[in-house]
C-alpha cells in the first residue's frame, strides 16, 4: 500500500501541516508518523481513520481498494467489514456509517 503513504504526505502538504503536528494529533512520535508516510508500516483502519479525521477527508480519499473490486464485490466486502466490526464489538468510525 505504498500509495497510501504517498497520498497521506500529499494531503498533509496540501493542508500545510507538518509531520510533527500530525504525530502530535495522533499521539505518536514524529518517527512513527514518518514511517507511515514512507510506507514502512501498514496503514490499519485505526491509523487511516485518525489521519483522515485530521486531514478532514474520507478514508477512501487516502486509500482506495475500489480499483481491485467490481462495484458489487466492493459493496459485499464493505458489508462484510461492517458486520465483522459489529460482531467483534469494535466501534465503527462515523466515516464508515
Amino acid at each position: 500500500m505504498r500509495l497510501c503513504g504517498e497520498n497521506i504526505r500529499k494531503l498533509r502538504r496540501e493542508n500545510d501541516l507538518t509531520q510533527e503536528y500530525m504525530a502530535y494529533e495522533m499521539g505518536i512520535s514524529q518517527k512513527a508518523y514518518s514511517d507511515i508516510e514512507n510506507s514502512k508500516v501498514k496503514v490499519n483502519l485505526d491509523t487511516l481513520t485518525k489521519v483522515s479525521n485530521i486531514l478532514k477527508v474520507s478514508p477512501s480519499d487516502i486509500c482506495s481498494i475500489s480499483h481491485q473490486c467490481s462495484i458489487g464485490t466492493y459493496k459485499e466486502k464493505f458489508d462484510d467489514l461492517v458486520d465483522y466490526l459489529r460482531s467483534n464489538g469494535i466501534s465503527i468510525p462515523d466515516s464508515l456509517k
